[in-house]
C-alpha cells in the first residue's frame, strides 16, 4: 500500500510537469534555429545575413544566465530574429571542438558575427546584458 501511494505522487508530478512547462510558442526572445554550422553558413550566404553564434558549454553558469535574460528579452529577439541566422552550439560536443579551435574559442560565453564566408566580423566575449548585446550588433542591423 505504501508503495502504491507513491506512485501515485510520482505519476502525479510529472504529470503537472507537462501542464506547467513552458511552450515554445509562448516565448519571446532568441529564435535559434537547429542548424549544422555549415547548413548556418550556406544559409547566411543565401539570405545575405550574418550568423549569431552563441559557442556555450553545458557548465558554464554565465551561458545559462544570459539564456534565462538576455536571450529572453523581446527586444533583443525582434532584432536577432530579424537581422541574423542564430544558432547555439555545445562547444564540448558534436561539431563544437573543431569550431572551437577554428574560432580560438578560449572562454564561455563567447558570441560571434559570422559571415557566409566563415569570417568573423565581431567577437563578444562573457556575458551581457539586453542592452549591451543590442550595442553591441548596432554596427550589423539593417
Amino acid at each position: 500500500m505504501k508503495y502504491l501511494s507513491v506512485i501515485t505522487i510520482v505519476i502525479a508530478l510529472i504529470g503537472s510537469s507537462f501542464v506547467w512547462a513552458p511552450t515554445n510558442s509562448d516565448e519571446e526572445g532568441i529564435n535559434f534555429e537547429t542548424l549544422s554550422f555549415e547548413e548556418a553558413i550556406q544559409k547566411a550566404k543565401k539570405e545575405n545575413k550574418l550568423i549569431f553564434l552563441d559557442a556555450y558549454a553545458v557548465w558554464c553558469g554565465p551561458c545559462k544566465m544570459m539564456d534565462r535574460t538576455t536571450f529572453k528579452s523581446k527586444k533583443v529577439g525582434d532584432v536577432f530574429n530579424k537581422n541574423f541566422i542564430n544558432i547555439k552550439i555545445d562547444m564540448e560536443k558534436g561539431e563544437g571542438p573543431a569550431i572551437a579551435r577554428k574560432y580560438q574559442v578560449r572562454a564561455y560565453p563567447t558570441m560571434m558575427l559570422i559571415n557566409g564566408e566563415g569570417k568573423v566580423e565581431k567577437r563578444i566575449l562573457g556575458a551581457v546584458r539586453d542592452t549591451q548585446l543590442l550595442t553591441e550588433v548596432n554596427d550589423f542591423v539593417k
